[in-house]
Order: structure tokens, then sequence, then C-alpha cells
């Protein structure tokens, strides 16, 4: 027979279990409380989405349900919709690649010199501030309909946020460091190596996410412009034939694309945190 001590003991650690799996669950929760309520809060909107048009509260023609969008996806996939997507992605790859290729080390050089900085400013500045759709024209005619002119929309979305990111990114120093720096005698190369390079990266990746928002942008409207293919283009014969399901189709392949890519960025930009200062 147990004794009262090995009651207390038996008593003691069944309380501590208990308390473990209490305070577990909390713990749990916080370390997952945004990924929980995201999704929560994308079924509720789904589950709204669905009701509102099977109750007849709006037209179907004008806002579609999660549903009918499933089955229009559905007969897009058996109908060429892979080849829309690689159209897409063809062009998206190539202008982005480009612009990320030109946009950061042009900011690099422009941040850094003085010179050339306000040599080009102000072509930059007209540049960032046209509207790519009014360019569209032009690129047609010089360019053709073709993959070309794609390419060049989405790179010119693209390459002028980034630019001026960096641009802002490299001027940006700390001053205290930067006497530092010099005060130990530092050169130039050490300088642009150890510091500038170091703070623009936050600048930069900021750069990239405004970029890649302009590059889709300019994507669907090339392709609703002048294409004989792509996501876009689906998107503008779906709408002149009033079908909303294939529209909501490629509006949900674009937007899943797109956080994607920004999810992948911020997940980047937290590798370069530690070059943030601390918040007390």
């Amino acid at each position: 027979m147990l004794n009262n001590s090995d009651n207390s003991h038996t008593a003691t650690r069944l309380t501590a279990t208990r308390t473990d799996r209490i305070s577990t669950a909390p713990s749990l929760y916080r370390k997952y409380e945004h990924s929980f309520l995201g999704a929560l809060g994308k079924a509720i909107f789904l589950v709204l989405w669905e009701l509102l048009p099977a109750l007849g509260l709006v037209r179907p023609l004008f806002t579609s349900s999660p549903s009918r969008i499933l089955v229009a996806a559905k007969w897009l996939i058996a109908n060429g919709l892979w080849s829309d997507i690689m159209i897409s992605g063809t062009e998206f790859g190539f202008g982005f690649v480009l612009a990320v290729l030109v946009g950061v080390p042009s900011g690099v050089l422009l941040g850094w010199y003085r010179g050339w900085h306000a040599l080009f400013d102000p072509l930059i500045t007209m540049c960032y501030v046209t509207p790519r759709v009014a360019l569209l024209p032009l690129l047609i005619l010089w360019l053709g309909i073709g993959l070309t002119s794609k390419i060049a929309v989405i790179f010119l979305g693209a390459v002028f946020p980034i630019l001026i990111n960096v641009i802002a990114g490299v001027r940006t120093i700390d001053q205290t460091l930067l006497m530092c720096a010099r005060s130990f005698g530092a050169t130039n190369r050490k300088i642009f190596t150890t510091l500038a390079l170091p703070s623009s990266i936050p600048f930069t990746l900021a750069g990239l996410r405004i970029g890649l928002g302009r590059a889709l942008v300019g994507m669907v409207v090339g392709e609703m412009v002048a294409s004989t293919g792509g996501i876009g283009h689906m998107m503008s014969t779906a709408g002149q034939t009033f079908q909303t399901d294939k529209v909501f189709v490629g509006i949900i392949l674009i937007a899943a694309f797109g956080y994607t890519l920004t999810a992948l960025l911020n997940r980047l930009e937290r590798r370069f945190e530690c070059w943030r200062p601390q918040r007390s």
C-alpha cells in the first residue's frame, strides 16, 4: 500500500503535469498566433464570399464565388492555362531579373558618386513618374506585340523603384559610424564595402518588393493591350465575354504568385536584420 508521502508525491507530479500542459497551450498559440488568425480570416472571407451569391444578396455575374472559380480553373487547366502561365512566367522572369541586374549596380554607383547622381537624377525622376501605360504604344511600335515588348514593360516598371531605393540606401550612411571609420583611417573602398553596402540592404529589399508589384502590373497591362497569350490576355478575353469566373482565376493566380515572391523577399530580409538598430 502507498503511504501518505507517496500519495503526496504522486499528486504533486500530476499537478505539475497538468500545469505544464496548461502553460504549453498559450505558448503554442502565441507562437502560431499570426498564422492562425490569418487562416481564420481567409476562411471567414471565403465562407462569406460563397454565401452572398448563394443567398441572392449579390449577382454571381459580378462577384462569382469560390466554387464557381474552382470549376472555371479546372476547365482552364484542361484548355491551355498552363501555356498562359508559362508565357507570363517567362515574361516576368526575364523582365524582373533584368531590372534587378541593372537597378542594383546602377543604384550603388549613383548613390556613391555624387556627380553621377546629380547628372542622372532628373532623368530618373521623370522616367519614374511617367506611367508605363503611356509608353506601351511606343514599345509596341518599336518592339512589336511579341515577348520583347512585354519584357520591356516589366523591366521599366520594376527598375526605377529598385534604382531609387538602392540610391537612397547607399546615401543613407550613419554619420557617427562614418566619422569613426574616417578617424581610424579607413579608405573609401573599406567604407564602401563595410558601411555603404550593408546599410543599403534593407532599402534594396524594399525596392525589390515595390518593383515586384510594379512588374506584375506591367505584365498584366502589357498582355491585356497587345498579346496573343498569357494570364493577362486570358483575363481580357474572359472579361470581354462576361466570364467573371475566369477573370477571378487570373486574379488569384497573380495574387498568389506575388504573395509567394513577397514572402520569400521578407524571409531574405530577416536574414539581414542584424544590421538594423535594436529597439529598446
